[in-house]
């Protein structure tokens, strides 16, 4: 590492931390109705936010993929009063990756840089944010993601074919027991994708179903919390699910939640009392000894299900931008007979260390 680059991680690092330490003290974020396009973009009045795209898509030949983009956005309070256009009120990150259920393999690729010169950017409007090269932006009701990669490339667009799931009380999500524990949340499930996924130089033209969350707020995480797991799977009779649970650091949940909407459109959310994640089947990574469960039983309101990797190997190392190792990966959703009723991606965060956000 160069000193330049050096210095740039350490006062990264900094930033970031002195950013912690004023979410630490975060206030409850009131319950408002979420208005769009508007809400669509960026919120660079709260400290973190995401876009996260996941999905599956094959080839016409039967070629199977999964892929995730997600954009992050993190507020630096601590640079909020300086004046010099360099200061890094906010930073961005981007994290991208492709599971190849052919070759057994997943690539996954980082980015990282602070808002401003024309370098990376976040809307306010409307989903329209920014990274160097890489980009996910919304128009006339479609997403477009164009990643271009170290090994692979994505240029996808992205149909809703639903209408927008508020989760938690009209997209007010809590995330542990106290108020100030809570996030704005949409998702859109059911996305319909096509476009084109280039693995090591090979073009493939791909269609599929995705499933995109944003989320924004001032502090996610109670102190007990070490990480979360969470499923978005879309169904194949045009269902949604949604379930997770934060955990404490012996294993044992700390808080719950979810939803579940019918093709047609009737919604239950799930209390934190409701949501059961049981581990069935661990994987080692022989990188980071970190255990990762990759099949579970989520018991919900809405039905008991199974949820199986497609590879068990889909650990991703981000510690070049948000610093953390993670777990996330095409996954199988099954009902309590064993038939397989969907697809999507489950995510296991704190696994290999606290996740720190």
């Amino acid at each position: 590492m160069t000193p330049s680059a050096a210095a740039w991680r350490l006062s990264r690092r900094s930033l970031l931390l002195a950013s912690l330490s004023a979410a630490a003290t975060a206030w409850a974020l009131p319950t408002r109705t979420l208005q769009f396009p508007r809400d669509f973009g960026s919120h660079p009045e709260l400290t973190t936010e995401w876009w996260y795209i996941t999905g599956h898509a094959r080839t016409a030949k039967g070629r199977e993929f999964g892929f995730q983009v997600t954009f992050f956005r993190s507020r630096v309070d601590a640079a909020q009063p300086m004046r010099s256009a360099f200061a890094a009120k906010q930073l961005l990150f981007a994290h991208a990756a492709v599971t190849d259920l052919e070759g057994r393999l997943l690539l996954h690729d980082q980015r990282i840089a602070r808002a401003g010169f024309g370098i990376a950017e976040a809307s306010e409007t409307d989903t329209g944010v920014r990274l160097r090269d890489w980009s996910l932006a919304r128009r006339d009701g479609s997403y477009a993601a164009r990643i271009p990669a170290g090994e692979f490339a994505l240029a996808l667009r992205f149909t809703p074919s639903q209408p927008v799931l508020l989760q938690g009380t009209d997209g007010l999500s809590r995330k542990g027991p106290d108020a100030a524990q809570a996030s704005y949340y949409y998702s859109e499930p059911q996305l319909k994708t096509q476009g084109s996924l280039t693995l090591k130089g090979e073009a493939f033209e791909v269609e599929g179903t995705a499933w995109l969350d944003h989320e924004w707020s001032e502090a996610l995480m109670h102190p007990e919390a070490v990480g979360w797991d969470w499923i978005g799977m879309n169904l194949d009779d045009g269902s949604a699910l949604t379930a997770f649970h934060l955990r404490r650091e012996d294993g044992s949940a700390l808080w719950g939640g979810g939803s579940f909407r019918t093709r047609d459109g009737v919604l239950r959310f799930f209390r934190n009392d409701e949501v059961r994640f049981t581990r069935l089947h661990a994987w080692t990574s022989p990188r980071t000894r970190a255990t990762y469960p990759t099949q579970w039983r989520v018991q919900t309101p809405s039905g008991d299900f199974e949820v199986h990797a497609l590879l068990d190997d889909q650990e991703l190392d981000s510690s070049g931008s948000t610093g953390a190792i993670y777990w996330e990966g095409l996954s199988e959703l099954r009902d309590a007979q064993g038939r397989r009723v969907g697809r999507g991606y489950l995510e296991m965060t704190g696994y290999a260390a606290r996740l720190r956000l």
